[in-house]
């Protein structure tokens, strides 16, 4: 038999077969494929390779019955063709007779779904390894994990194409050099290892629901990508509470995401969003992931962030909020995660659910910490908590400052107009 093995009908369409396979299956390939031949850079090549076989062989022979399958041969036969050119490598002889030992293999390892599941968690892990720093591995992942291009990703978080280009050929060379395993931790070390893969996804996450710069609130391909993501993490550590929790926090965010500014782009308070506008599949995915993580124990930080939006979003009317558990929730979170960003959180809780002047007594000490005073949502929150007091003067003097703050242009436009509202204009 072939190395496409049993084709599809002809009616599949090979453009959305291949459309599909790059999304569904591009990462388990490479995952695969790394493990075999221990070089990320050669792996990557190869895949690259197959899928432009791909695009070759299958309008013309058809779409193979097991497009992962068929992909996978592909990219270890272009990673043969690849290592027989390159004379360079010290190991080239190892590796080569390693993987014409996997190519004559009648049924390889690779199809059973147990080894694709542990390469895909090995893949995940490396790119998040705590030796990159965080841009590498949120680069990384999402070149790797996402199948996003440099320029794509470059786009993405504001930067040049080039210097994304190398952030990610740094983290590729740093893996090789530093010999980073290609492994799923030890159990002693998964807990803070988990951590930081889950930090690098929601990081990615909130890069697209809020942009940190530019002219566009959300970035939606990064949300998408985030939530990919999750998804995968779900899948294949099924019964982590946290993986649960950090998905439903973002389905639930992303269920307003098309609310959140109107037609011309404008930020829209969620208070005023028109909920017939959120999308009522990704808010039953949201609560469904938070039920599980809730059933597997005690919530961590993402769940109870996830809980928390649930209130917002499950609220019949914003005036319906119940502000007082809201607040409980961040002081949960805050032994679990101490930041003055979740104590800010809680700050405006306590402003809603005991009134602004109790708001202004608990976000003091943050006004009083200087390493936070470029910080623009403390002062947002400030001039929010003033403006309710009755403190007109000072609170169009904490708003002049988050305006000043502000990089993103359509927060900025919001804030410009809570001003305006606030002098009567």
């Amino acid at each position: 038999m072939s190395a496409s093995g049993e084709r599809r009908p002809p009616a599949d369409d090979p453009a959305a077969a291949l459309t599909r396979a790059f999304r569904d299956e591009r990462a388990a390939v490479l995952a695969t494929l790394i493990r075999h031949v221990g070089d990320f850079q050669l792996a990557e090549d190869a895949v690259q390779d197959a899928f432009a076989d791909a695009a070759k062989s299958w309008p013309r022979d058809g779409v193979p019955a097991s497009p992962g399958a068929w992909l996978t041969t592909a990219a270890r036969r272009r990673s043969i063709d690849r290592l027989r050119r390159d004379r360079s490598l010290v190991d080239r002889s190892e590796r080569l007779a390693e993987l014409m030992r996997l190519d004559t293999q009648e049924h390889d390892s690779v199809n059973h779904e147990s080894s694709i599941t542990d390469d895909r968690l090995r893949l995940i892990f490396t790119c998040c390894h705590p030796s990159l720093d965080l841009p590498a591995r949120e680069a990384l992942t999402l070149r790797a994990l996402g199948g996003l291009t440099t320029g794509e990703i470059a786009r993405a978080f504001l930067v040049a194409e080039p210097t994304m280009g190398k952030r990610i050929v740094r983290a590729k060379r740093k893996i090789a050099d530093a010999h980073i395993p290609y492994r799923v931790p030890p159990d002693e070390e998964l807990p803070d290892r988990l951590r930081g893969v889950l930090r690098v996804v929601y990081l990615i996450f909130n890069e697209g629901y809020s942009a940190s710069e530019g002219d566009r609130l959300v970035r939606g391909e990064l949300c998408a990508e985030a939530i990919r993501l999750g998804r995968l993490l779900a899948e294949l550590m099924p019964d982590d509470a946290e993986v649960w929790g950090l998905l439903s926090l973002m389905l639930l965010h992303d269920t307003r995401r098309d609310a959140r500014v109107d037609d011309e782009g404008h930020f829209v308070p969620l208070d005023d969003q028109d909920r017939s506008r959120w999308d009522p599949d990704r808010l039953a995915e949201g609560l469904r992931a938070l039920e599980r993580s809730v059933r597997l124990r005690r919530p961590g930080e993402y769940g109870l962030q996830a809980a928390i939006t649930a209130l917002h979003i499950k609220a019949a009317d914003p005036g319906e909020t119940d502000w007082e558990q809201i607040a409980e929730l961040y002081g949960a979170l805050a032994k679990l995660n101490p930041s003055p960003v979740v104590e800010l959180n809680r700050v405006a809780a306590v402003g809603f659910a005991s009134g602004p002047e109790a708001g202004l007594e608990l976000i003091q000490p943050l006004l009083n910490d200087p390493t936070l005073d470029r910080y623009q949502p403390l002062h947002a929150t400030h001039a929010e908590l003033l403006a309710r007091a009755g403190d007109r003067a000072a609170a169009e003097r904490a708003y002049e400052r988050a305006i000043a703050l502000s990089a993103n242009e359509v927060e900025r436009s919001e804030l410009e107009r809570r001003l305006r509202t606030l002098r009567g204009g």
